[in-house]
């Protein structure tokens, strides 16, 4: 089965919030509201050994995903393409699968009283496009394909770098799909770097 997901290459990440904006933009939104977030890491160590890079986050779409275990509505759910999604019919706002998440990625639509969350974009890959933060990375660092096709882009960027190089969130028996990619000669990935 797909394991689609989205990889950031942290070597060529600017920081620029482009992905967050046209994410926003996209999906509509709500201020203060977000499904995909830039945080800023560090610094960390000491001048002038320094270390600081942007992280973005979105939904890491886990193999194992918490979220979808807890919801007592079936709301959270994987649908036909392995993809963890909310229904927003079935959510009755009970926000567990927000604590459930390791995360903390999923938001409170304060207006239709429901959890959202990136959806990567389902609307635009249903047919055949990108999820908008990866058409709109002005650096080329966001990919989006299934990690079990070889041939696709994330697994073509993957296959670029060392396992040293490649990252991903703190692993709690969730198994993340979403990777990052940041070698040495960039900085240094910290572990819960979250």
């Amino acid at each position: 089965m797909a394991h689609n997901c989205i990889v950031v290459n942290l070597d060529r990440c600017t920081g620029c919030y482009s992905c967050e904006i046209t994410c926003k933009m996209e999906n509509d939104i709500a201020l203060g509201e977000h499904w995909n977030k830039m945080l800023q890491r560090g610094p960390f160590g000491d001048y002038p050994n320094m270390t600081r890079y942007p992280l973005p986050t979105m939904c890491q779409q886990c193999a194992d995903a918490p979220c979808v275990h807890v919801c007592p509505t079936g709301a959270s759910y994987r649908d036909g393409n392995n993809v963890v999604l909310i229904d927003r019919e079935k959510c009755i706002g009970c926000k567990y699968c927000m604590m459930a998440c390791p995360y903390g990625v999923r938001d409170w639509n304060k207006a239709s009283k429901t959890v959202e969350k990136c959806t990567l974009c389902g609307h635009l890959t249903a047919n055949g496009e990108l999820p908008a933060c990866v058409k709109s990375c002005s650096a080329g660092a966001r990919f989006y394909g299934d990690l079990d096709d070889p041939n696709s882009d994330v697994s073509k960027e993957l296959a670029k770098y060392d396992a040293a190089d490649i990252h991903e969130l703190p692993n709690v028996g969730n198994n993340p799909c979403t990777k990052y990619i940041m070698t040495s000669m960039h900085g240094e990935w910290m572990e819960g770097a979250e």
